[in-house]
């Protein structure tokens, strides 16, 4: 017998409740404005059971199950479905509709996604069919320019996948002083190309320094833990060779363990490639918390660790039902760890409810940042109720609205509506009881609700920029117009060992999701 229903009350009007900044500052006065470093590690395709601590394999994550017991685990932690959203919403604090972010740049070279659109793929100066170009609005605040303004010291060291074209779209024109990595959305991890929908299926160099082409050797997993580390070990004043006073935040999205996942340089000879690669992922999460820790950081550091959606299949996200793309709990309820020794208590759990877009308040009111802003934000200050034990304010999270590829999808209280179905998700947190019918008055106010969210989806952007050339050598329109002779050389290499042609409606990458759900083959890419 399923209890009562009970969900907070709300106002039918479109201002979002998760709009309110809460932080009660007589509780958390002793964090808020303390400027701690903040070092968040995103890993990426990772289901919820794949860490050790929450029931996978214990082999297969030490480091990241050691971790989990110096902090605590949110349980209720909250992602949008697929890896672009989750992104944008993190760097904005705002739903991914609100920047059409739930539109990835590269649906933009894909015909079955324009298609949705009511769009086709157009064609260049050059009478090429090429990519539309769409990316996360310049315009819009990053939590990067908020701790900037903040006085910290901001690097993005990974994956981007928020625009790969225009330099105004590309980390450093987002507010990062230093960046290092790839742009897309999963690029090769030994040779550093991505297969480019434009609509061609070559591939395309993508790994920067800078925002300049980088010519290295190495696994990408591996890579990415050496810059941070790298960046860790140089935080020095030039002058003392002292730990310097400024503060800083460095972002750390891995492409571990999202497809391709063709050499895996270890591991091999004991697990499949997919765990061989998480293991991989593990011991570099592992390297940069011992790094926080070697170099004298651990005290005054917020480290996180978190994954953007969840996992490609159901049985990597059980008990939760549904995987990445779907907004079932298992794509988008995702493993996340909070570690600050003397601040939190290690070893314990919060199941407060949370959605990613929290991040970016309560990083701006540790860091003494301003929250004033010109567009809406849905982020809550999560500070009070991390870190000071306080009662959860979330009560609401919006997954996606209309005008995406997935169902429009809502939390409110304890029931979850996803498309047309119902959920008790603390009585049913496995969604395998759908209440419309039993209780069709819950449905219809929770679909009265995220309609109420949708209008406030803005038009659809501008969509008359183009990529040209429709093939580039390398991303980054800038660098592709100099790319140096090597990066060639490289790319040709790759070229040359592609398939020609494709048969009919077949491509390297899935598909658009049909009815609001998509199928996932091999890993995913």
């Amino acid at each position: 017998m399923l209890p009562k229903p009970s969900f907070p009350q709300f106002k039918t009007t479109v201002l979002l409740a998760a709009s309110l900044l809460v932080f009660n500052s007589s509780q958390a006065a002793d964090v808020a404005g303390s400027r701690p470093n903040i070092v968040f590690i995103l890993a990426d395709d990772m289901g919820w059971n794949e860490a050790g601590f929450n029931g996978g394999n214990p082999e297969h994550t030490p480091h990241i199950d050691r971790f989990r017991n110096e902090g605590v685990s949110l349980t209720q932690f909250y992602s949008h479905a697929v890896c672009a959203p989750t992104r944008a919403a993190f760097l904005t604090g705002r739903y991914a509709f609100r920047t059409w972010s739930d539109w990835r740049s590269e649906d933009f070279g894909k015909p079955s996604y324009l298609k949705k659109l009511g769009l086709t793929l157009p064609t260049n100066e050059q009478g090429e069919e090429t990519r539309r170009i769409h990316a996360l609005d310049t315009n819009e605040r990053t939590v990067a320019e908020a701790l900037k303004s903040a006085g910290y010291l901001t690097a993005l060291i990974g994956k981007w996948h928020c625009g790969e074209w225009l330099p105004e779209h590309l980390p450093m024109g987002q507010g990062f002083t230093h960046q290092y990595g790839h742009y897309a959305w999963g690029i090769d991890y030994n040779n550093y190309t991505i297969p480019h929908n434009a609509p061609a299926r070559y591939a395309v160099y993508d790994w920067h320094r800078d925002q300049e082409p980088l010519y290295e050797q190495g696994y990408t997993t591996d890579l990415i833990a050496n810059e941070t580390i790298r960046l860790i070990a140089q935080h020095k004043d030039k002058s003392s060779g002292k730990r310097q006073p400024q503060p800083f935040f460095f972002y750390v999205p891995f492409n571990a363990i999202h497809g391709p996942l063709e050499e895996i340089p270890r591991y091999t000879d004991k697990y499949e490639k997919r765990y061989a690669a998480l293991k991989c992922l593990d011991d570099a999460v592992g390297r940069i918390v011992g790094a926080v820790d070697q170099y004298g950081y651990k005290n005054d550091t917020l480290v996180i660790f978190a994954n953007d959606n969840g996992g490609l299949r159901d049985e990597m996200n059980a008990p939760y039902r549904g995987h990445k793309n779907t907004n079932y709990e298992g794509g988008v309820r995702v493993p996340c760890v909070f570690r600050w020794p003397g601040k939190i208590e290690p070893g314990t759990s919060n199941d407060a409810m949370m959605h990613i877009v929290d991040l970016y308040s309560t990083f701006i009111t540790l860091a003494g940042g301003s929250h004033k802003q010109k567009r809406i934000a849905d982020s809550i200050d999560m500070t009070g109720t991390i870190l000071a034990g306080e009662p959860a304010p979330r009560k609401e999270v919006i997954y996606e609205v209309s005008g995406s590829v997935r169902f429009p999808a809502i939390r409110l209280g304890d029931y979850k509506l996803v498309g047309k179905e119902l959920y008790n998700i603390v009585v049913d947190p496995s969604e395998t009881e759908d209440l419309a019918k039993q209780y069709p008055g819950i449905a219809e106010r929770l679909a009265k609700r995220v309609a109420e969210a949708g209008t406030q989806r803005p038009p659809m952007p501008d969509m008359s920029q183009l990529m040209s050339p429709a093939l580039p050598w390398v991303y980054g329109q800038k660098e592709n117009a100099t790319a140096p002779e090597w990066v060639k050389e490289e790319v040709r290499k790759v070229r040359a060992t592609q398939p020609k042609d494709w048969a009919p409606g077949t491509t390297p990458w899935p598909q658009a999701p049909v009815d609001g759900k998509i199928t996932y083959t091999g890993d995913g890419r």
